[in-house]
């Protein structure tokens, strides 16, 4: 018993006609000009002046103002910025991220 394809077996389609290629109905488009295309990216402390910080083992709010800040006293500012995930300043966690808003005049 052979196994191999029997050229007049209907079952057995036929592609020894195809060819390959491609086509589109669609009409070629002209060269597009990009001489005028300025790259560039922002983010949101752009934007708003607000950047994140990522609390790490042993931080204090007073620690992470003194950072940003320069003074230690500032934390009430990081605190009131994040009202919506603190409820108490000595109970800040490893791994939350604090957004720091701009330094106050």
């Amino acid at each position: 018993m052979s196994n191999a394809p029997n050229p007049n077996d209907p079952k057995e389609p036929d592609f020894s006609n195809v060819k390959s290629g491609s086509s589109s109905t669609e009409a070629p488009q002209e060269n597009v000009d990009f001489s005028n295309v300025q790259s560039g990216s922002s983010s949101t402390e752009e934007i708003t002046g607000e950047q994140t910080y990522t609390v790490q083992k042993g931080d204090t709010l007073s620690h992470i103002a003194k950072q940003f800040y320069g003074k230690s006293g500032a934390w009430h500012q990081i605190f009131e910025a994040n009202r919506d995930q603190l409820d108490n300043p000595d109970l800040i966690k490893p791994g939350q991220v604090l957004k720091i808003p701009p330094k106050a005049d």
